[in-house]
């Protein structure tokens, strides 16, 4: 036990519900706030115009064409959100086993960028970097013979940054687990006048069970052959964790991120003690689909749902969230 708790009192001369009695006193000796700074709203984008397309395996959720995105991103603004990630929904024709539409500078991300930033130059604009939207095979990298290929992964995501970050981009994301990829980011970057752009790693992304709903939503799933346990970390591991995370910090990243969320606070907390560093978690796609049909069902409270889980989220030591519920709790809030 913590010295800190060790000149406890025994009851009845401490009554800990006291300081639980009443509103006021809840909230005055609450160790954790929530708030609508703490929130990422992650964003499906398509091609189209005037188009939206919901996601079936999650409920609430749409696709939307770059002209409803820009809406959304005002409503974004609206709420106080501070960032929007962008993840596409890329057309079968436009996937390659070289996944060259990544580095396209007229991709359907870059496309969704520039009209973000001219609508609200104000709202940071988060972007994925990883091949899987782009790829024929699915997987976030480059494959051969079976093989999901290292170097020539990061070769390929190095361009695929830098026309992100010509497009307008504010932070890259990187989400492929592949060795290295920060320290080449960063290094291109500021060889192309792209000092500012700040790098949120998924530092410790997880072969996880949680991933489907996301990979329905960009349509890599029936393209997916095999796993991703070659390059995304074993769930069993917690020390590995720390090494990836180290390593990523050493190279570059200005932020570092934890994926998926629930499953792995345990991780979030010994990051956030370990290195200090701003460190953020995914409420991923299979979180938030179970949590949502479970509400639409009537077995859960959605609002109560969604708010108590983002607190256990900062609690555990998160600056900030990815959630597909951002808008919602956004809301909640405000009390809007």
């Amino acid at each position: 036990m913590s010295p800190r708790f060790t000149t406890l009192g025994a009851y009845p001369t401490t009554r800990m519900r006291r300081n639980r009695r009443s509103d006021w006193s809840r909230r005055l000796v609450a160790e954790t706030r929530l708030s609508v700074d703490d929130l990422i709203w992650p964003v499906f984008v398509q091609d189209g115009s005037g188009s939206r397309t919901p996601v079936g395996s999650m409920p609430g959720v749409d696709r939307l064409s770059v002209d409803l995105f820009v809406e959304a991103v005002k409503q974004a603004r609206d709420l106080g959100i501070p960032a929007i990630a962008i993840f596409p929904e890329v057309d079968a024709a436009r996937k390659t086993s070289d996944a060259r539409e990544a580095y396209n500078p007229d991709n359907l991300v870059c496309r969704a960028i520039r009209a973000a930033k001219k609508a609200v130059p104000g709202i940071g604009i988060v972007c994925d970097v990883a091949l899987d939207p782009f790829n024929a095979d699915g997987h976030d990298g480059i494959v051969r013979d079976g093989e999901i290929l290292n170097d020539e992964s990061v070769e390929v995501m190095v361009r695929q940054a830098l026309v992100q970050s010509e497009a307008g981009c504010d932070v890259l994301s990187p989400s492929d687990m592949m060795d290295g990829r920060i320290g080449a980011f960063r290094k291109a970057l500021d060889r192309a006048g792209h000092q500012h752009v700040q790098i949120m790693s998924y530092a410790a992304k997880y072969a996880s069970s949680f991933y489907n709903p996301f990979r329905d939503a960009i349509g890599s799933l029936g393209a997916l052959k095999g796993d991703k346990k070659t390059y995304q970390m074993d769930p069993a591991n917690s020390d590995e964790a720390m090494r990836e995370v180290g390593h990523d910090i050493a190279e570059g990243a200005d932020m570092v991120m934890v994926k998926p969320g629930l499953p792995y606070l345990d991780i979030v907390r010994r990051v956030k003690d370990a290195f200090g560093v701003p460190t953020y978690a995914y409420q991923v796609s299979g979180e938030y689909a179970m949590l949502r049909a479970a509400a639409d069902h009537g077995w859960l409270v959605w609002d109560k749902v969604l708010l108590e889980t983002l607190a256990c989220f900062k609690r555990a030591g998160c600056d900030g969230i990815l959630t597909y519920g951002a808008v919602d709790a956004a809301r909640l809030l405000r009390g809007k």
